[in-house]
């Protein structure tokens, strides 16, 4: 909608418009003078005008967001479906997606097992050496003393970190198993 001046129809299209009058409008008009219309007459007509350009530009808005109602409803118009089947179909394909999944998951099992067994054997080895350790008295400070107690305390740190890989990969394969049995 336009915000600036506007144009009357009859300043567009300024030839009159045919006469109504069977003998002309020369029997009707009084004297020479020509006949004038009311100024709220013209008024009133250009206020008519304006509400036609209006409602026509508010058509074409509404026609313009709404062309394309009838193919958006189809497209958004949702079904549901439902399909049944019987319990021997679910048995088959939980059994594929069994045999499917089971090798990859005994893999992962004795890994981690492997795993477990290499981890278990480093502990003990630490704690061998934590024990010879502390078996011998300490004969001073020197610098192979404190190179020792070193390693030792990166053997410590070690062991935690094996000790939590340990239990992320229990609850690793606790999950699996827990996926594999559903």
């Amino acid at each position: 909608m336009s915000q600036g001046p506007r144009v009357s129809r009859l300043s567009v299209r300024p030839r009159p418009r045919d006469s109504i009058f069977p003998g002309g409008a020369e029997l009707y008009r009084s004297g020479d003078a020509p006949a004038v219309c009311s100024p709220n007459l013209r008024e009133c007509v250009l206020a008519m005008e304006d509400c036609c350009e209006e409602a026509y530009e508010a058509q074409q808005l509404l026609r313009n967001g709404t062309f394309d109602l009838p193919r958006m409803a189809k497209i958004l118009d949702n079904e549901r479906v439902f399909l049944l089947i019987d319990e021997g179909t679910v048995r088959k394909y939980k059994a594929d997606i069994s045999d499917e999944i089971e090798p990859q998951i005994t893999e992962l099992i004795s890994r981690a097992e492997k795993g477990l067994k290499a981890l278990l054997k480093k502990e003990s080895a630490l704690q061998a050496k934590v024990e010879s350790a502390q078996s011998h008295p300490p004969t001073g400070t020197t610098a192979s003393t404190k190179l020792g107690n070193r390693r030792l305390q990166l053997l410590v740190k070690q062991r935690e970190r094996l000790e939590e890989e340990i239990r992320q990969i229990e609850s690793e394969v606790l999950s699996l198993e827990a996926k594999q049995k559903r």
